[in-house]
């Protein structure tokens, strides 16, 4: 199956905007256009390598040939000349940083405004007090690239420890630019060229501030904040302290309030009918009796499939992202999913959900992942030693398909012909996938339980089948370890992220990512789709959350307030919230909507592993790396008359509320006694299983 993805750009750039990946074929009418005589002495060798670097770039060697012979350059001077053209690009872009300033008025700047933070009113102190981190590293910066080593060693050591907690991993790889040549080529420094540090705050307290670089003629703190700061302005009531520490912490600052401006479709797609062929019963009455005729027989109805669905009016068009057509088998499988759930379990505060914890023994040092696949039939976990096994959790036995010449034997038109294929004498209860060859970091199953995906630190991604039990595909597209990857809900299309800072859409039958999601300033180590399969939410060493948008590649929502690498996504079932762990211990739930912080959960004291909404949407269940599961009421969290409370201006007032009573919406707590639970799943009838393995 092959769908037409042409018509949207391939890659995307740093800010996440997708760029036509056309070549450019530019027509050259004439290669050896008359070129007018250049005097060496009047076109310094700088300009004249730029131009030959152009002119070999678009491969016209002859006009090249001729610019050469004309300057009478030699051979030296131009490999000198190109070689700081080279450098040129980096050095334009730290020229920002180019003072002729005493060293010592850095400390100065530095203390006056701390000054003027802490002597501030407190109701403008906790937003100015946001200026004071990105102005440390980038008065940092600026003494260092001025060589001012000595006197700038002493600023980090001396203001370093002002910084708050989670800046501290940042800053120690801030201490290590050292000399100039070193900000030349860094990744941190990449970051600072490539965007400004974000900071929100009112108009009010814009306005204070404001004031003190006029009147106390601060000029080094207005060059950092005029080149390196982008203050994001909202009218209203200044932030409090405990709003401004939610949404601070990420390596970019907090997120501007235009990015989560667009709009996007959260709601879920329409259910299609599904006909199938209808069971006949017999009327009462045997046939035949009393001299009648026997009477015809009447199509039993299934309720189940009579139920109208519903359209959501937040839902994205049918069209809008191409998805694969339901086959018979998808159709059965979607009425034995509704038969399930109409045996679902309503849970609440009152009927807290049973949990089935699958224990590994003897592989503490071995598991890197465990996935549980949609139905709860299949276990994947993934292993150090590069090797993924397959558990089946359900009495039938995993079997392989048939050889080919028995396969050439079976009736296709039976009813029973994928039963058939299969071959019971090799049935086993697990079975062992050889390929990667490095650490297995993620599995995913596909939705109808034939396909299994995993990525490694080999980079590689690999398509397995369950029913041959051979790798398919191997695709390679990531040139780092890839962390994770997803299959879509709907299959066909599958997500991947890793260390190279890109999350990519691939679909099973291209070799090549559909779309190449980049502006991350770090690892991305998490990727979660959107149960509509449209958006794709990712979570990064950056301390970030971005949600994309599959069709156009845009970035659509970044949500900042994690203190630590995310490690933990999930999409709630009706697709409106997302809920974001990470190494901070904190449990961040979002609305997606307007992209505001609407609660955060304490209560774990390691990483949060892996979280889970019940099917009926009404209990959020978390897991961490301290042995422990922790069960809420994410129906009372998610009430609709607060979220309508919810203000849009700049910040999330409802959050303060919420955390003073955050205690009653903790419905239990489990520890293991030394477990860490790695994965949670909840079947379709709301029995919670999870997985873990035991370091006793």
């Amino acid at each position: 199956m092959e769908f037409d993805m042409n018509q949207i750009p391939q890659t995307s750039n740093s800010n996440g905007k997708i760029e036509a990946s056309e070549s450019q074929n530019s027509e050259v009418h004439s290669e050896n256009s008359a070129v007018q005589s250049v005097e060496p002495e009047n076109v310094d060798s700088n300009t004249l390598a730029a131009v030959l670097q152009f002119l070999q770039k678009h491969n016209l060697k002859g006009t090249a040939e001729i610019l050469k012979k004309e300057a009478r350059l030699k051979e030296d001077q131009l490999r000198d000349a190109q070689a700081l053209q080279v450098d040129s690009e980096a050095t334009n872009l730290l020229s920002s940083y180019k003072s002729e300033g005493d060293p010592n008025a850095y400390e100065k700047a530095y203390l006056s405004y701390r000054r003027f933070v802490e002597s501030s009113l407190d109701v403008y102190k906790h937003e100015l007090s946001l200026v004071l981190y990105p102005l440390f590293v980038h008065m940092y910066l600026e003494m260092i690239y001025n060589q001012h080593e000595s006197e700038a060693a002493k600023f980090m050591e001396r203001f370093s420890t002002d910084q708050e907690d989670y800046y501290q991993e940042d800053l120690k790889k801030v201490s290590f630019i050292t000399k100039k040549e070193h900000m030349k080529g860094s990744d941190l420094m990449e970051n600072f060229k490539s965007s400004q540090f974000t900071v929100r705050m009112s108009r009010d307290t814009y306005s204070v501030l404001k004031r003190f670089l006029q009147d106390k003629n601060q000029s080094i703190v207005m060059n950092v904040i005029q080149e390196h700061l982008y203050v994001d302005m909202y009218e209203g009531v200044p932030r409090n302290k405990a709003q401004v520490e939610s949404t601070a912490g990420a390596m970019e600052g907090e997120a501007n309030r235009q990015v989560n401006k667009t709009k996007i479709y959260y709601g879920l797609l329409k259910e299609p009918d599904i006909q199938l062929p209808v069971v006949e019963e017999e009327e009462d009455g045997e046939p035949g009796e009393g001299g009648e005729k026997p009477k015809k027989k009447k199509p039993k109805k299934d309720p189940l499939l009579n139920k109208k669905a519903k359209s959501d009016p937040n839902a994205p068009p049918a069209s809008r992202l191409p998805l694969p057509d339901l086959r018979d088998i998808d159709k059965v499988e979607k009425v034995r999913a509704l038969r399930e759930a109409s045996k679902r379990v309503a849970l609440g505060p009152d009927n807290l959900p049973s949990i089935c914890f699958y224990t590994m023994l003897n592989c503490a040092e071995t598991v890197t992942c465990v996935e549980f696949c949609e139905d709860s039939s299949l276990l994947a976990v993934g292993f150090s030693d590069s090797i993924l096994k397959v558990w089946s959790l359900v009495p039938q036995k995993l079997r392989a398909m048939k050889p080919a010449e028995q396969l050439a034997d079976i009736d296709k038109e039976a009813e029973d012909v994928l039963v058939r294929m299969m071959d019971d004498k090799t049935g086993e209860t697990m079975k062992v996938l050889y390929g990667h060859c490095g650490p297995v970091y993620a599995a995913s199953f596909s939705h109808d339980r034939t396909l299994l995906l995993s990525s490694s630190e080999d980079a590689t991604i690999r398509l397995w089948s369950l029913q041959t039990w051979t790798c398919l595909v191997v695709y390679k597209g990531h040139i780092y370890p890839v962390w994770d990857v997803r299959f879509s809900p709907h299959g066909y299309y599958f997500s991947s992220v890793g260390h190279d800072r890109t999350a990519r859409l691939w679909a099973t039958d291209h070799h090549q990512p559909l779309r190449i999601f980049a502006g991350h300033y770090s690892d991305v180590d998490v990727v979660q789709f959107h149960p509509n399969s449209n958006y794709v939410a990712t979570g990064s060493s950056d301390r970030s959350v971005r949600l994309w948008d599959c069709v156009n590649g845009n970035c659509v929502r970044l949500m900042t307030g994690h203190k630590g690498t995310v490690s933990a996504l999930c999409f709630s079932t009706d697709g409106r919230f997302l809920a974001s762990g990470g190494a901070d211990q904190k449990v961040l739930l979002w609305d997606l909507a307007h992209g505001h912080l609407l609660a955060d959960l304490p209560g774990h004291t390691m990483t949060i592993s892996s979280l889970a909404f019940s099917r009926d949407g009404t209990v959020f269940a978390t897991s961490s790396l301290d042995g422990s599961i922790q069960l809420w009421d994410f129906f009372r969290m998610t009430d609709e008359s607060s979220l309508e409370d919810v203000n849009i201006s700049g910040h999330n007032p409802d959050l303060l509320k919420r955390s003073n009573a955050i205690e009653s919406l903790r419905l239990a707590r489990y520890p293991t006694k030394a477990t860490p639970v790695m994965s949670l799943h909840f079947t379709r009838r709301n029995l919670l299983l999870a997985a873990g393995m035991f370091e006793g």
